[in-house]
């Protein structure tokens, strides 16, 4: 899920073309004149010559000569300035209004100047001061009538024969430079989402580095000036020279306005508040050199508060209850009576105990409880007397409910089980899918280098070898051909080709055109190097698919924009995706994806890691492969497991083993049909769903069987240590009546319980959550019906055969008489080692004043302590935790937290833009000039400049901009039109420029072309609806090129929604930019909150419909509401469990401990969580709530025990944990913790960490609360006994619960 995180610059950059080396073509303009005579000239060259370096002179005129590439150099002697014609001069005006009068440019320097513009332009123009500083400094160098005062020729060299410039000194001003460097340093180039001056100033970081850009001469066919120009701020003063200093325009001119986004410091974009920033940290004490957060120094007042309390109502209370000794003589005599007749046999249950000759032992039951007493009585006798119809009736049952298995199927697709389907991220992306594009598919190979012995620091993987393995690597990638239906598929057939031509591979081989022989012609690594400093620039270092490569996108582990010490190559091909996934493309893509991997692994890992280097390797089907491969990595695992607690359940089935009997004593075929039973309750519930039509789930195949054996496995050896535990003088039937009165409706008070806290969870909108709540629902039931009904008659069956000395597992071989130890009587027979220490040394320990405080004080304290420590646990699920360990993901999912360098694309999606002219839509969302200053774009870079609140890296990417940019008279190299108005391609693009013959000039058939529109035609800079309606397509269909890098083709294809727009209304546009990287899951997840919350802010400011889009937002939903999805699950669960213990128990004393126990194992849970670094997730979320369900299991049976018992409290603990404790602890606590331990073997860390560590963190909680924590409550507040000393004679409406 983690995603690589980054567009790689295949929508970004598949705009930008060859005119990225005008901006150092455009210093050759002061330089280039035209190749024909000048005929409005009025001076000519023998004129009266004047001082060299003076006003109204030139210091460099005319061509004497080109180099060998092609570029004109300027004659070496000065010339008077020269009147321009008047048609030349309004030409001139119109470009460089600060040149007027004399010039010293000819006609075609001039147009060679406009021509060359023309180019820059389209980057500036959104910011009319930028474009108007910029302009005039090579107005200046160009035309200026005071040239000479301020350019002096330093060096000649002869052109056939002919003398040239070949090096100048440019004096200009400081101020000028910082005017200039001020007014463009912000400015956006849009589609790279990145800053204009990183082309035109190969970003220059001070105007001192932009005029170096400027002035250094560039080697023969390499862009740049054909001589050098060195700009000084001061001139000597004896030359009689004085630096250019024309006054520049602040970028916050209202005249000549910027956006906010290119000039943040503008007024209008200085009174405009910040995003709000969220404080990372949280409301803290501190206490001297201490310091504690709030909610810990607020529990721990608490604590002291409730334990000052507690210790003094119970000093107040022993003291009382001293004073109180010495009256309660007259009712010791009736306990003593009482204890008299418990004596008669300790073992049996108060249930049991036979009434005496004056008073009767009787049980007030609630109604619920009186009824099912009742009803367990009467059951129990029928059962023991027709048990093979009972058994024979509930498999049909349930074996008809497995029928449904025949339509069984798994739900893998990660989209539909963590999303609902009312998911609001989900309807986003369905939208943005439907209307605009779904995001390409992804395959990356990082190669990386490892560190040398005793090295702090990664050698640089940009070598010439590195470069040369790079190359053979992509050999054997292309030449992948995989087998589709019948046809072979290769990358060039599924790969995402920005201009419809080459693929938009992101590699530094791109550098090369991907092309081995451009190794060696292009000079090998060190063209690698000057391409990482001038990829936006250089002519040479374009990409195949014609587009600047980021270094960023194509290398990592380097620090700023230390491109050479890149420690790693990230390889990355983009592919086509398409919107239903059951399509024919995404099936060749996912064939493609199997014989790469397969490739990766076979040839290219043993071929790098002979070099000495690392390679990791993904897809964009490896997760799913990977979690298909996990489902079965751990089968073994979790059998041994379950194998573990059948052999312990056959074991403490039994009888104390002794030699002569244990073959008969034993219950292993028992213990095994039980567990069959719970396997049949799961298939029944599996079935049934199935049936239905409701997939199932990993998440179910796992844990449900492990949940439903450890729940049945309780009520197993609670039904067979009840049966044990009655008289062996009664019949069988008898025994097992009074059996199932006995622990019958703590069963079913438990069993209810559980069902509904797993019901509740059918609530959950995660559908992996609710599928998962809905199975373990119906299977605890179903356990449960069986247990009462088919295990009941299986006891009958097990006991029979006992009794009848036949051989457990072998039931059709009987032992004689003599050979087999004849059954003692009940009173013969001695509690187990267990029991005795539960009532013998256990409750008494408990029992003791001091352990009391000491547990009530500890467990408080643990509770309150989980409570703060709850407040640390983080949302998420981390891949590498899902993933089995030896998968070659892990490595991965390391590497791109390690090397990436760029975050995941973030797309701001605007619904229904009215973009006619009657509507302020258009202003509301562009951030160029004239636009509002809390438009959406200004707002997206504004937050791009708090990142590590926002989440957002840049600002965003515009075709809105871009298309006001294109139709703008001052971009007169981008709209244009025939003399019959139909639409004029830029001069460098067909049929302007023929491509047979080279030809691009000035002539042609495009040399009337105009531009669409002047000023007069449009509106305050903007279309009307009719311009906007009838440009935009031709904009979108518009091919970037060096005359014109605002074509829309390729950056912008799929950024809006066509359909319909002729209406006015454009339904669907997508404005890009990225996050920051995201690294952990708490990133993935703060960054899709900001995002939400900064959309919605916008949204209701400028009344229109915005919403954030990123791949990962559909997975990642889930976890902002996770902390609510959890509490309201946990409160439901809880809920229903307190109700249906008061509506059985008829008991608010008892409901609220079971309550208050509940609340604390799981409160508890959640600490451990957070001291393990558990994250919170659905699996987590899940195991929370069948913490719920096990926990009842620790605490309904003991609950129940003491309240049927009789005597003071100390007593009836001691008579509950000697009946029920030794059940507690060997049937529910020793059987789960057998099972859980072998998990930690587990080869995924999933199970590992949500299974072994969660389930014995519950195990151990539930057992410490269940066994020290509610005795001790009960001891002290328990609610007062049912079991009442009534005279015989009297009819009370009680339940009798004697045989």
């Amino acid at each position: 899920m983690k995603l690589i995180a980054m567009e790689f610059s295949s929508k970004i950059m598949k705009a930008l073309l060859l005119w990225i080396s005008f901006f150092q073509v455009l210093f050759i303009v002061s330089t280039v004149s035209g190749e024909r005579s000048d005929t409005r000239l009025l001076l000519t060259r023998n004129a009266v010559s004047r001082e060299r370096h003076s006003e109204e002179y030139c210091a460099m005129y005319d061509i004497c000569g080109a180099r060998e590439d092609g570029k004109v150099l300027n004659c070496p002697f000065g010339s008077p300035s020269v009147k321009p014609d008047d048609l030349l001069s309004q030409k001139i005006q119109s470009l460089c209004p600060t040149i007027t009068g004399n010039v010293c440019c000819s006609e075609a320097q001039f147009d060679t100047l406009r021509s060359q513009v023309q180019q820059a332009i389209p980057f500036m123009v959104g910011c009319p001061a930028c474009l108007r500083n910029f302009l005039n400094l090579f107005c200046e160098l160009t035309c200026s009538p005071h040239q000479s005062t301020f350019i002096n020729v330093t060096t000649t060299a002869k052109v056939r024969g002919n003398l040239t410039v070949s090096g100048i000194d440019f004096y200009a001003s400081d101020a000028f430079g910082e005017g200039l460097y001020e007014s463009c340093k912000d400015v956006k180039f849009g589609t790279m989402n990145t800053r204009a001056l990183n082309f035109i100033g190969a970003g220059a970081q001070n105007f001192t580095e932009w005029y170096a850009f400027i002035g250094r001469r560039a080697s023969l066919d390499v862009p740049g000036s054909p001589y050098a120009m060195t700009f000084k701020p001061t001139a000597p003063e004896s030359s009689g020279m004085k630096p250019m200093n024309v006054s520049t325009y602040s970028c916050g001119d209202i005249s000549l306005g910027c956006s906010c986004g290119d000039c943040p410091q503008s007024p209008v974009c200085a009174n405009t508040a910040l995003p709000p920033h969220h404080e990372g940290g949280s409301c803290a004490v501190r206490i001297g050199s201490l310091k504690a957060k709030c909610v810990d120094f607020s529990l721990t007042i608490l604590y002291i508060i409730l334990i000052s309390m507690f210790l003094g109502w119970g000093l107040f209370h022993r003291k009382r209850k001293g004073n109180q000794t010495s009256r309660m003589n007259p009712l010791s005599d009736i306990k003593d009576s009482g204890e008299v007749i418990r004596k008669k046999d300790e073992n049996l249950p108060a249930q049991m105990v036979e009434d005496s000759p004056q008073t009767g032992s009787r049980v007030q039951l609630s109604i619920v409880q009186g009824y099912m007493s009742k009803f367990y009585r009467r059951y129990g006798t029928w059962v023991a007397r027709n048990p093979i119809l009972v058994l024979s009736l509930s498999l049909a049952v349930i074996l008809l409910l497995c029928v449904g298995l025949i339509r069984f199927k798994v739900e893998t697709r990660p989209e539909k089980l963590w999303v609902g389907p009312g998911s609001k991220a989900a309807e986003e992306k369905r939208f943005f899918d439907t209307h605009l594009a779904p995001f390409y598919r992804i395959e990356q190979l990082i190669l990386a280098t490892v560190p040398d012995a005793g090295a702090q620091k990664l050698p640089s993987i940009v070598t010439e070898d590195n470069i040369k393995l790079l190359f053979e690597i992509q050999k054997k990638v292309d030449g992948i051909r995989a087998n589709y239906s019948g046809s072979m598929v290769s990358l060039t057939d599924i790969c995402m080709k920005p201009l419809d031509k080459d693929c938009a591979t992101q590699s530094v081989l791109q550098y090369f055109q991907m092309d081995p022989q451009n190794l060696e012609n292009y000079g090998g690594v060190e063209h690698v190097n000057y391409c990482l400093q001038h990829y936006t620039s250089a002519d040479a270092c374009r990409s195949a698919f014609k587009a600047p490569l980021d270094p960023s996108t194509s290398l990592g582990g380097f620090s700023g924009n230390n491109y050479s010490e890149a420690s790693a190559f990230i390889v990355t091909y983009p592919v086509n995706n398409v919107i239903d996934k059951e399509g024919n493309e995404t099936d060749k893509a996912v064939a493609w994806e199997k014989a790469f991997i397969q490739l990766v692994k076979n040839e290219l890992l043993p071929m790098v890691q002979s070099k000495n280097l690392t390679l990791s390797f993904s897809s964009e089907s490896s997760i799913e492969e990977e979690l298909k491969r996990e489902s079965t990595a751990d089968v073994i695992t979790i059998l041994i497991s379950y194998l573990v607690m059948f052999a312990y359940i056959s074991l403490t089935l039994g009888d104390t083993p002794h030699l002569s009997s244990f073959y008969i004593s034993s219950k292993v075929l028992l213990g095994l049909s039980g567990v069959m039973l719970v396997m049949l309750s799961v298939l029944g519930s599996v079935g049934f769903f199935s049936a239905i039509g409701v997939k199932s789930t990993l998440i179910i195949m796992e844990v449900i069987p492990f949940l439903v054996l450890a729940v049945g496995v309780d009520n197993m050896c609670i039904l067979v240590h009840a049966v044990k535990r009655q008289p062996l003088e009664l019949p069988l039937e008898g025994r097992i009546s009074n059996a199932l009165v006995e622990v019958g409706p703590s069963i079913t008070l438990a069993s209810l319980s559980e069902v509904l806290a797993f019901a509740a969870g059918s609530f959950i909108p995660m559908p992996a959550c609710r599928v998962f709540s809905m199975f373990a629902a119906l299977a605890v039931l179903l356990d449960f019906l069986l247990q009462v009904t088919a295990f009941v008659a299986l006891i009958v069956f097990d006991f029979l055969r006992a009794e009848d000395k036949r051989v457990d597992c072998i039931p059709c071989m009987k032992i004689s008489s003599s050979h087999a130890d004849t059954p003692k009587g009940i009173s013969g027979r001695r509690p187990g080692l267990l029991a005795r220490y539960m009532k013998e040394i256990h409750a008494p320990l408990l029992s003791l004043w001091g352990v009391k405080i000491a547990v009530i004080s500890i467990f408080a304290a643990f509770t309150l302590a989980c409570i703060a420590l709850t407040t640390r646990v983080e949302p998420g699920l981390e891949q590498q935790i899902v993933l089995p360990q030896d998968s070659y993901l892990q490595g991965y999912f390391n590497n791109v937290s390690e090397y990436l360098r760029i975050g995941p694309p973030l797309y701001f999606v605007v619904k229904n833009y009215n973009y006619s002219s009657e509507s302020s839509h258009t202003n509301q969302l562009c951030s160029i000039s004239q636009c509002g200053s809390k438009s959406l774009l200004n707002e997206i870079a504004r937050a791009s400049l708090t990142p590590e609140s926002s989440y957002i890296a840049m600002p965003a990417a515009s075709w809105l901009d871009d298309f006001l940019v294109w139709i703008s008279p001052e971009a007169f190299g981008c709209c244009r039109k025939f003399t019959n108005g139909s639409y004029c391609p830029p001069d460098d693009q067909f049929p302007c420029c023929s491509s047979d013959t080279g030809s691009c000039g000035l002539g042609g058939v495009c040399k009337d072309c105009t531009t669409c529109f002047r000023h007069s035609d449009l509106n305050n800079d903007r279309p009307s609806t009719s311009q906007f309606k009838e440009k935009l397509p031709l904009f979108l269909n518009a091919l970037p090129s060096a005359d014109c890098a605002k074509g829309g083709h390729g950056a912008y294809t799929s950024s809006i929604d066509p359909q319909g727009y002729e209406n006015g209304v454009i339904q669907a546009s997508s404005f890009r930019t990225y996050h920051t990287p995201l690294n952990k899951q708490i990133d993935y997840v703060n960054s899709m909150r900001a995002a939400r919350e900064f959309s919605s802010r916008v949204s209701d400011s400028l009344k229109m419909e915005i919403f954030p889009y990123s791949v990962f937002y559909m997975f990642f939903e889930q976890y902002l509401d996770i902390w609510r999805t959890a509490l309201i699950n946990l409160a439901i669960a809880i809920g229903a469990v307190f109700v249906v213990c008061l509506v059985i128990t008829c008991s608010l004393w008892s409901s609220a401990i079971i309550l208050l126990v509940l609340a604390m194992i799981t409160v508890d849970l959640m600490g451990v969580m957070a001291i393990l670094n558990i994250q919170l997730n659905a699996v987590s979320v899940v195991n929370l709530v069948m913490s719920v369900g096990i926990g009842v299991e620790f605490c309904v049976h003991i609950t129940h025990a003491f309240s049927v018992s009789c005597g003071d409290r100390d007593q009836r603990v001691r008579d509950a944990l000697g009946t029920m404790g030794a059940s507690v602890f060997s049937g529910i606590t020793l059987t789960k913790l057998v099972g859980v331990i072998v998990l930690c073997f587990s080869r995924t860390e999933v199970f590992v960490v949500y299974y072994f560590q969660m389930y014995l963190a519950l195990v151990l909680l539930g057992f410490l609360h269940g066994l020290v924590f509610l005795p001790v409550v009960l001891s002290m507040f328990g609610p007062p006994s049912r079991f009442k000393l009534v005279e015989k004679q009297e009819d009370r409406p009680s339940v009798s619960l004697r045989p």
